[in-house]
């Protein structure tokens, strides 16, 4: 049984294909945490996100994450998702969801998984603003 699902796509990301993935009758909760493009950062208006990956080794960062989220958190399966390119407004760059017995470890397993994900994997996002354009969580 595949516990993983590793995914950075140019194409629209789905949440319904990573709640499907997770889903099984051995667990009561699933937990989602999907990142949308607001359109603010520090009080200047965000116009669109544009995305870049070093795509094989932001794989394999993610699939880290994902086998280090198994091992330490009680979670039955794990799906992390991100997008690559430009987005707008309200677009998806994120989707992570975990499934586990209990909730509590499925919280927890999204939340590492988040916050693992913007310290180590290397994607780059560059913000655009109507009087130009900036670089920002430039890593790892």
């Amino acid at each position: 049984m595949q516990r993983t699902s590793i995914k950075i796509t140019s194409s629209k990301l789905n949440l319904q294909e990573c709640y499907a993935f997770v889903e099984d009758d051995v667990c009561g909760g699933i937990t989602t945490f999907v990142g949308t493009v607001r359109n603010d950062t520090e009080g200047k208006e965000v116009l669109q996100l544009d995305f870049s990956t070093y795509k094989p080794m932001a794989l394999k960062e993610m699939q880290k994450i994902a086998d280090k989220a198994l091992q330490d958190f009680e979670i039955h399966k794990i799906a992390i998702h991100h997008a690559e390119g430009m987005l707008q407004i309200g677009e998806i760059p994120v989707i992570i969801t975990a499934s586990a017995k209990h909730r509590k470890a499925a919280f927890l397993a999204c939340e590492f998984a988040i916050d693992t994900l913007k310290e180590t994997v290397p994607i780059w996002k560059k913000e655009y603003f109507s009087d130009g354009e900036v670089w920002v969580n430039a890593h790892p």
